[in-house]
């Protein structure tokens, strides 16, 4: 999912707006030609995700340092857990530190959230998925991270699928004039999805012959309906109020996939430090 150009371009900018016009703090304390061996490490259980990014920022800041990652992402380890470490000069260590920290700190936040959901819904066949609600810049990494943690990716961006929902419905009149609009125009590969608030909405999205429902806030007991009509004829998300506590009994109404945004924006930063070995 990562492509290094795009990651590089990105670094770029993660490392020009934390430095500015010098890491002052290493130019006068550290002198030039002083060395070290540092290793980032966890302090908490986690799910490992962007730990090859992290490298790279070091990299990407000064080519001479030797880094080497000491886990994969999608690795689950416990506190104390060696995930790089870094030689070189002092000074470029140091100034790259925070912005590597920060990252491995997003992404493995997001990976071990995601890794919490799908351990709850184990063994029910729903999937869980992300939605667009990213961090802007960053989608393509948390998004990544997301899959790091066990889960599987929705729409990477508007371009990768039609999803029809409410206001574009109203436009073209009709569920039924909305599928028919979008298959007319869409590449032949290209999945259309349609959103759905009201059973009498998924019987038509299901005429109209979607490839896929989106059940919106819909109550348990009227997805479980959905589920008995559609009758796996057709793909199932459910979608809203999932939450840690709620996402099981949501799984069990039969749903093929279930998304929610808490994944990437709630998830909470992971404790990683980078320490002198």
């Amino acid at each position: 999912m990562l492509d290094s150009f795009m990651v590089s371009r990105l670094i770029d900018l993660w490392l020009a707006e934390d430095i500015g016009a010098c890491d002052l703090t290493c130019q006068v304390m550290i002198d030039a030609d002083a060395r070290g061996t540092f290793h980032m490490n966890a302090r908490e259980p986690m799910t490992v995700a962007g730990i090859q990014v992290a490298a790279s920022v070091f990299r990407h800041y000064d080519a001479t340092l030797d880094v080497e990652v000491a886990v994969a992402d999608g690795d689950r380890v416990a506190p104390g857990t060696r995930l790089l470490r870094v030689t070189g000069p002092a000074r470029s260590v140091l100034t790259g530190e925070r912005t590597a920290l920060n990252i491995a700190q997003r992404l493995s936040g997001i990976a071990t959230e995601t890794a919490r959901y799908v351990e709850v819904i184990a063994g029910t066949g729903a999937r869980l998925i992300d939605t667009r609600k990213t961090t802007p810049g960053l989608r393509m990494l948390e998004k990544h991270a997301v899959v790091c943690g066990g889960g599987a990716n929705h729409r990477l961006g508007l371009d990768g699928g039609v999803l029809i929902k409410d206001n574009h419905i109203a436009i073209c009149g009709s569920i039924k004039a909305a599928v028919e609009r979008a298959r007319l125009r869409v590449p032949t590969l290209t999945k259309i999805e349609v959103e759905c608030d009201r059973l009498d909405q998924v019987k038509e999205a299901a005429a109209a012959k979607a490839d896929m429902i989106l059940l919106d806030n819909m109550s348990l007991d009227d997805m479980r309906e959905a589920v008995r009509f559609i009758d796996h004829r057709i793909p199932l998300e459910a979608s809203g109020g999932v939450r840690l506590i709620t996402i099981r009994a949501i799984a069990e109404t039969g749903v093929d996939f279930i998304s929610t945004s808490r994944i990437t924006q709630a998830a909470p930063a992971v404790d990683i430090g980078l320490d002198e070995a």
